[in-house]
């Protein structure tokens, strides 16, 4: 019997692959989350379980570990990576459950003028013509500067957690600017008194740390509506939660306050008195309560290895480390065009498998970096390597680039 095999083009495998990947750091990202998103028609039937889904995933905790399941990056992701994708998720998931309209174009056109209304849109006619008109590219930008706390490359390199912890207050406004867009700017800082307060007031309740600090300090930066030194932290904010917020907006206050006690994995009597003092005030049931300090506690015991406020590293180590995490995602970003730079200059790649067996001679290293700051002025995104100080980024590189040589470069190389 004659038996005939088929086998698809490599490009046709490649083009079905790609369709379940995101990433998240390059332009047309908004726009692939919706092709993905159609494919998952009644995701949620209610507030309850997308909350829930949110807060395993780390977003309402504002530590983004995970991101939903359907969306499959091809890379590792960072943490404002994963704040960006879940950020946009939650909003879209609110989105649909208030108005019951899965038209994805309609929910960005909506998305955006909310950040209009809160005048947290600002596009100057330069960012619209390098981001392009459209509301999807806008919106990319406007997310980025959302869920970063700042964007430069000193504040990327020197804090461990460059992500806004309070972006979950966004969707809350959101949910309330569905509602009713009357006000919402008084919403927003209303919002941020309260969960500020709760925070330093359920740190209060427990003996102080160095993470707690750290804490306190990230939930402070990430600040938008209000100035956190101009709040006066007395208690009379427990007042104000007496006066019927939503169940949504009061869960999200319980597992603020209960993020802040678990911090340290204990629980002293006078911490479970403030929380479930401050659940009572809230009109939650007791088993509520209790469900948020069991999430809490199982959320800080699955990652609190990874948890980037929670290390303590010394300024030497923690730049080293983040730059070998920023040099290795803008590696993977651009991988097929540096093999194709690579391929072009043979000497360079004997160069490279060369330094990873033994040191260059100083005109070795000279030539390397000549040539790699060639091909760094071929691709735009590695444009931070020509920088002045840039050079001292290229041992990392050259740590890293071997990844992406062909197996005969590295006889040492061991097949996982």
């Amino acid at each position: 019997m004659k038996m005939t095999f088929w086998f698809a083009p490599f490009n046709v495998i490649l083009n079905f692959q790609n369709q379940y990947y995101m990433n998240p750091s390059a332009s047309g990202w908004i726009n692939k989350y919706g092709s993905l998103i159609e494919k998952e028609p009644g995701l949620y039937t209610d507030f309850k379980s997308h909350y829930r889904d949110l807060r395993n995933t780390g977003f309402v905790y504002g530590i983004n570990m995970e991101i939903p399941d359907f969306i499959s990056p091809e890379y590792k992701l960072s943490e404002d990576e994963k704040a960006k994708i879940n950020l946009l998720h939650a909003l879209y998931g609110t989105y649909t459950l208030e108005t019951n309209d899965h038209e994805f174009v309609t929910f960005l056109e909506k998305i955006f003028e909310f950040y209009k209304v809160l005048e947290l849109a600002h596009f100057s006619l330069l960012s619209k013509i390098l981001t392009g008109s459209k509301t999807s590219a806008q919106l990319e930008k406007l997310i980025e500067t959302r869920v970063s706390l700042g964007d430069t490359l000193i504040n990327k390199t020197f804090n461990s957690v460059i992500t806004n912890s309070l972006l979950f207050i966004d969707v809350l406004l959101f949910k309330c600017y569905l509602n009713d867009p009357k006000d919402i700017k008084e919403q927003a800082q209303l919002l941020e008194y309260l969960t500020i307060n709760i925070t330093y007031h359920a740190l209060s309740s427990k003996e102080k740390n160095k993470n707690d600090e750290r804490l306190a300090l990230l939930f402070g930066s990430s600040l938008t509506f209000i100035e956190s030194d101009a709040q006066d932290f007395d208690g009379s904010y427990r007042q104000q939660l007496l006066e019927n917020r939503s169940e949504m907006e009061n869960r999200y206050f319980l597992d603020v306050a209960c993020l802040a006690v678990w911090e340290d994995k204990s629980l002293e009597y006078q911490e479970s008195e403030f929380i479930f003092g401050l659940g009572k005030d809230l009109g939650l049931h007791s088993d509520y309560i209790k469900d948020s300090l069991e999430n809490v506690q199982a959320f800080f015991l699955k990652n609190s290895k990874t948890i980037p406020f929670l290390k303590d590293t010394n300024l030497a180590i923690q730049f080293y480390d983040n730059m070998s995490k920023m040099v290795n995602k803008l590696i993977l970003r651009n991988s097929k065009r540096l093999q194709k730079e690579l391929a072009e200059s043979k000497e360079l790649v004997y160069l490279i498998s060369k330094s990873t067996l033994k040191d260059l001679t100083p005109e070795e290293k000279k030539k390397v970096q000549n040539q790699l700051i060639d091909i760094f002025k071929s691709i735009p995104s590695l444009a931070i390597f020509i920088l002045p100080g840039g050079a001292v980024l290229l041992p990392i590189f050259i740590k890293l680039i071997p990844k992406l040589l062909p197996s005969s470069f590295d006889e040492n190389r061991i097949e996982k």
